[in-house]
C-alpha cells in the first residue's frame, strides 16, 4: 500500500518574483497490487508527484509511506521517453537495471510476454517506438519493484500501437501483480487500464474525485463498453469534462 500526503510542493516562479504552488493538500492511498490511473490536464503536477514518490524530488512538505517498509522502497519508473542506451542491446538495457545477472530466466519470461524475444539482441535504433516502450516496461518490471510509476508512457504512439502495448502491459501486470500509479490525460486509456481512476485539479494539484472502473477485465478490449462508460461518467460528473 502507498499512502501519499503532500501538504505542499512549491517551485520558484520563472521570470518573475514569487512562487508557484504545484501541489497542495494532496492525499491518496493506493492498495497493494492496485492499478490506479491519475487523470489531469497537462502541467497540473502529475509528473512532479511521480518524481516525489520516486524520491527524485525531496523538496516538498509531506510524507510518502510504502507499506511497512523502514527503508527506501524499490521503485520502477517508466518515463515518457524510454531512455534506452543506444550502444547496448535490448537485453543489455534490461540487465543494467537489475542486480542479479543470474536471473536470465526472468528476463526471458518478460521478453516472451511482451513479444520481444526475437529482438533481444537488437540495438535501440532498430526498434519502433512501440517496441522501445515495451523494453522500458520490461526493465521496470525486471527489478521486482515495490511500486511501479508510469508517466504517460504511450503518449506518442498511434492508437493501434498504443492499444497493443496497453494489452501487453495488462497481461504482464496480471501475471506479475504490482502496485501501479499510471499518469495519463486520456480518459479512455484510464478506463481501459485502471482498477480506479483518480481525477486531479489544475495547480495546485488536488484530488477532485475517485472513480472505480466497473467494467470486467476481460471486457476492456470492447471499445463500445469503454466509450459508454466514459460518456456515463462525464454525464454523471460534468465537472470532469
Amino acid at each position: 500500500m502507498i499512502a501519499i500526503n503532500i501538504k505542499s510542493k512549491i517551485y520558484p516562479a520563472k521570470g518573475r518574483a514569487g512562487q508557484h504552488l504545484a501541489i497542495a493538500d494532496f492525499k491518496l492511498a493506493i492498495n497493494a497490487n492496485e492499478f490506479v490511473c491519475l487523470v489531469g490536464s497537462s502541467g497540473c503536477g502529475k509528473t512532479t508527484l511521480l518524481n516525489i514518490i520516486a524520491d527524485l524530488d525531496r523538496d516538498y512538505d509531506g510524507e510518502i509511506k510504502v507499506g511497512q517498509l523502514q527503508t527506501q522502497p524499490k521503485i520502477g519508473y517508466v518515463f515518457q521517453n524510454p531512455r534506452l542506451l543506444p550502444w547496448r542491446t535490448v537485453r543489455e538495457n534490461i540487465e543494467l537495471a537489475i542486480e542479479d545477472y543470474a536471473s536470465s530466466e526472468n528476463i526471458d519470461a518478460l521478453l516472451d510476454v511482451m513479444q520481444l524475444t526475437q529482438f533481444q539482441h537488437v540495438y535501440p535504433e532498430r526498434l519502433s517506438v512501440g517496441m522501445s516502450r515495451r523494453v522500458a516496461i520490461i526493465r521496470a518490471f525486471a527489478i521486482n519493484s515495490d511500486v511501479l510509476l508510469m508517466d504517460e508512457p504511450f503518449v506518442s504512439l498511434d492508437e493501434s500501437t498504443a492499444r497493443q502495448v496497453r494489452s501487453l502491459l495488462i497481461s504482464l501486470w496480471q501475471q506479475r501483480p504490482h502496485t501501479v500509479l499510471f499518469v495519463t490525460h486520456d480518459l479512455r486509456e484510464a478506463i481501459t487500464l485502471a482498477d480506479r481512476i483518480v481525477f486531479v485539479s489544475s495547480a495546485p494539484m488536488q484530488v477532485v474525485r475517485e472513480i472505480k472502473v466497473s467494467i470486467a477485465r476481460h471486457e476492456r478490449d470492447n471499445e463500445q463498453l469503454i466509450e459508454a462508460f466514459r460518456q456515463q461518467l462525464l454525464h454523471d460528473q460534468p465537472e470532469l469534462k
